[in-house]
């Protein structure tokens, strides 16, 4: 066990970020394969037992890996602990603040918009418009007091082993709200519109 221990420190002091990407992309990969296999195989009646869906499963692997992972590893929480250090209660907030509402917003537009591309949806921003505000609300809800938590008592050096049991969770609660449908009146609307489109375009002809 000591030297599985030390082995995995040496590969996030020699290679950190492929090390990171590789955790993330994991992570995306596992919580969907996990609600998969729950949804279709576990709980599905025998007749209704449906097979994995890989394709799904291998765009949530880019998302986490070719995404997520640069975006994190590179982006915010470096320059938060360099702007502002410490764990004084105004500088937390001030973390909290920064993380909540400029990364986490552009993060979800990403991800749903991203998303859409891979999946080759007509309108890219037709499930971002839908699912933003009930997925922010509940980011705010687990990563506002996941974050106190890390900011103020868990120390850096296992700030990945938190963030990894909290992105687990968090990942699981997306791909959760990913799978839920979009309301019919929203679909039937988005068809209307393309089909409305197409017959402006086809009229121009």
């Amino acid at each position: 066990m000591a030297r599985l221990i030390s082995g995995v420190r040496t590969l996030f002091r020699q290679y950190p970020f492929v090390t990171n990407s590789a955790i993330y992309g994991s992570l995306y990969v596992g919580a969907e394969y996990s609600q998969q296999f729950v949804s279709k195989r576990w709980l599905a009646p025998a007749p209704e037992k449906e097979d994995i869906d890989y394709a799904t499963i291998g765009r949530y692997a880019v998302m986490g890996t070719a995404v997520y992972a640069p975006t994190l590893f590179f982006g915010l929480y470096k320059w938060l602990d360099r702007v502002f250090p410490g764990t004084a209660k105004i500088v937390i907030v001030k973390k909290l603040v920064l993380d909540q509402f400029v990364l986490t917003p552009y993060l979800l537009t990403v991800f749903y918009a991203g998303m859409s591309i891979m999946e080759g949806s007509e309108d890219t921003f037709l499930e971002l418009r839908e699912k933003f505000v009930p997925t922010f609300v509940r980011s705010c809800i687990f990563w506002l007091p996941a974050q106190a938590l890390n900011f103020s008592l868990v120390a850096p050096r296992f700030r990945v082993i938190y963030m990894g049991v909290c992105g687990l969770i968090w990942v699981n609660i997306l791909c959760w709200t990913k799978r839920q449908s979009l309301p019919v009146a929203t679909k039937s609307n988005a068809t209307e519109t393309t089909a409305s489109v197409a017959s402006i375009r086809n009229s121009e002809v």
